[in-house]
């Protein structure tokens, strides 16, 4: 059954958004605990201004308490800060039934006739329960394409199973999700689709020609370049470099900047993920070294945010160019009929 949330909440103050623009950041983002936030973290908030905060299933109850939420994050921060989710729709949904809207697998929806206008309608419906639930950032779309052997983890999340297709249909998801005021953060770069195996338990390796990669993979992340936000894959491409994820590597700058041309802010995948080898602080430099501006870390373990924030500096330099421009840019709603965006996605997926 598909079911939308009713109530309108999650207004950001405009004092959040003011001090906002006169603030330091710590170059993480953090997750909680749970449904509520401990003084403990309050505290830890407070002292360690992360650039953003990022939720999941176990943080997230219903419309009312995910606001209270929000708004108590901002709050210990005393500014606006992002907060994002992965609300791909789908598989990967950290907000579900009976509140939310429910969704198709993106690999299903992309064999429609109508694919593209429901990737523009999924995006639009996504944003608009986010936005009244207080969250503002999507980690969603993904540009990797899906082949007969891209490990189930990820497969039936893709967009597409070609360049072009992948491309039309994550341009108008975000599309949507910018229409609903929510800004979008393109994965996997440069493209996990050729991965066999899970990077959340152990490290893929693709063994394709870069030659090939560039021709394929590579060009629907050239293609979506303009993201304000994107996220690394932690998978080795071996024809670029045979020792280190794309997370911990050249590829960052050789690749995903130069080749690619991408400019915004980019952010790891979840840093505690069991692809990466080593202790999260190491983790972490390999991560800054190798050029990603912001590192994620999900598990809302305070003690290992502690030890993150008391071994890094805060964000400067392009980097926080780069931070300060998400939040200049992010995107303003436009006002629409959400009863017949309802309707209508329902009608076309049917059809």
């Amino acid at each position: 059954m598909y079911c939308f949330a009713q109530s309108q909440y999650g207004m950001l103050s405009r004092r959040h958004e003011l001090i906002a623009t006169f603030m330091s950041y710590s170059p993480f983002i953090f997750g909680c605990e749970g449904s509520i936030i401990t003084p403990k973290e309050c505290a830890f908030f407070r002292k360690s201004q992360p650039f953003g905060f990022i939720l999941f299933a176990r943080n997230l109850d219903n419309i009312n308490q995910i606001n209270s939420l929000c708004q108590s994050l901002r709050d210990a921060t005393g500014r606006y800060v992002p907060i994002m989710v992965d609300q791909e729709g789908g598989r990967v949904a950290r907000l579900g039934e009976p509140h939310w809207f429910e969704f198709p697998p993106a690999l299903d929806q992309s064999k429609n006739i109508n694919a593209e206008r429901l990737f523009w309608l999924r995006g639009r419906l996504i944003a608009e329960n986010l936005r009244l639930s207080g969250i503002d950032v999507n980690c969603a779309p993904l540009g990797d394409i899906a082949k007969s052997d891209t490990h189930p983890f990820l497969n039936n999340r893709c967009y597409g199973t070609n360049r072009s297709t992948v491309v039309a249909n994550a341009h108008a998801f975000n599309l949507g999700q910018r229409h609903g005021g929510v800004s979008g953060v393109l994965k996997h770069f440069p493209g996990h689709g050729r991965a066999k195996l899970d990077s959340h338990v152990s490290l893929p390796k693709i063994i394709t020609d870069r030659s090939v990669l560039e021709e394929t993979d590579f060009q629907v992340f050239n293609s979506l370049q303009n993201f304000d936000m994107g996220m690394t894959a932690h998978v080795i491409y071996t024809d670029i470099d045979p020792e280190n994820s794309a997370t911990h590597s050249n590829i960052i700058n050789k690749v995903i900047r130069n080749n690619i041309g991408f400019q915004g802010l980019l952010m790891t995948d979840d840093i505690s993920m069991n692809a990466l080898q080593n202790d999260l602080i190491t983790r972490s430099k390999k991560a800054f070294s190798a050029g990603c501006d912001v590192v994620l870390h999900c598990n809302g373990k305070l003690e290992e945010m502690e030890l993150l924030y008391q071994n890094f500096t805060q964000l400067s330099g392009q980097s926080l160019n780069r931070a300060e421009a998400v939040i200049k840019n992010r995107p303003a709603v436009v006002s629409i009929d959400i009863s017949q965006l309802k309707e209508e996605f329902t009608a076309l997926i049917n059809e």
